[in-house]
């Protein structure tokens, strides 16, 4: 689920705050970080348990009218086809997803009046029509609707992005992370998968490397923050450090931690990454700014021996 521009995103937010803190505490902070990264698999169960509790909606309202005091054959006789859902009910019947949601105590329960409108506005779409009307039944067509409706309803329904952001100061910049992770999942579903199938997408391709570049990158950009400043500073004689925009001077001393002390990691795709979360994160201006600041430094560097890579590192 995670890649490195998005832990360097989750370095970048935490130094941001712990710069903006007065006599900002290190391992508080970097605590902090780890939490907003962990939150990011709760967030991803959240949508996918949103999936099922629409379904539930719809099984409820099927049950309701089926005990109308003057049922129609409509009401006895339902389509079933959404509540049978193959992918779907795969998801439903998962004992990891199950066992996660549990263990975490997620739960859409208090939202239970907005998820019934939700339901309702899914229902009343052509998406929904269509698909039950349709002739075509199969896994392949099942998987296809739950990816259309998540996509166009469930995360665009404006009223979960507020109670996403209530939730968890961290989740609103998550989410379209999230919503990718929650298609992929759904477009790598088999119809064979039975109830002990490994179906959820993994928070880290490699739990403990990820952590160790995150925290490193983290910890070292604040140990070097005064060194990086002089530097910068030096190849700004035009510009006060303070008239440069902040979110600026610290994608450079990251780039530059980056440049000096993660030697398997080649120059060039560490400019390129902040120059990348420069047109994200800043100024329109930005990644010409820092593109050139650093380009000065990186000359200093390799004339002086600063920068020593290896490996991989080794491939400008």
């Amino acid at each position: 689920m995670l890649n490195r521009r998005y832990l360097r995103v989750k370095a970048f937010q935490a130094l941001y705050a712990f710069f903006q803190a007065e006599g900002g505490d290190v391992l508080k902070s970097e605590k902090e970080m780890l939490k907003s990264i962990e939150k990011i698999y709760d967030l991803y169960l959240l949508m996918l348990l949103l999936i099922t509790e629409v379904a539930d909606s719809a099984r409820d309202q099927i049950e309701t009218a089926r005990q109308k005091r003057l049922p129609t054959h409509e009401d006895l006789n339902p389509n079933l086809r959404f509540v049978n859902n193959i992918a779907l009910n795969i998801l439903e019947e998962n004992n990891a997803f199950q066992k996660l949601v549990s263990n975490k105590k997620l739960t859409w329960f208090t939202e239970n009046d907005q998820v019934r409108k939700l339901y309702r506005e899914i229902r009343e779409s052509q998406e929904y029509q269509e698909y039950m009307n349709s002739n075509n039944p199969g896994f392949d067509a099942d998987r296809k609707f739950i990816i259309t409706i998540f996509r166009e309803y469930m995360a665009e329904f404006e009223v979960f992005q507020q109670l996403l952001e209530d939730r968890s100061i961290y989740w609103y910049d998550d989410l379209t992370l999230v919503v990718h992770n929650v298609v992929k999942t759904f477009q790598q579903l088999k119809p064979s998968a039975g109830a002990g199938s490994n179906i959820l997408m993994p928070l880290y391709k490699d739990r403990e490397d990820d952590l160790q570049f995150v925290k490193e990158l983290f910890r070292k950009t604040i140990f070097n923050e005064n060194d990086y400043q002089e530097m910068i500073s030096s190849k700004t004689k035009n510009w006060e450090v303070d008239r440069i925009a902040v979110l600026d001077v610290i994608l450079m001393k990251m780039a530059l931690c980056e440049f000096e002390h993660f030697n398997s990691i080649p120059v060039k795709v560490s400019l390129n990454e902040y120059i990348e979360l420069a047109k994200s994160y800043s100024t329109p201006k930005s990644k010409v700014f820092i593109n050139g600041i650093l380009d000065k430094l990186l000359i200093d560097w390799r004339k002086s021996g600063r920068i020593k890579k290896t490996g991989r590192g080794l491939i400008e």
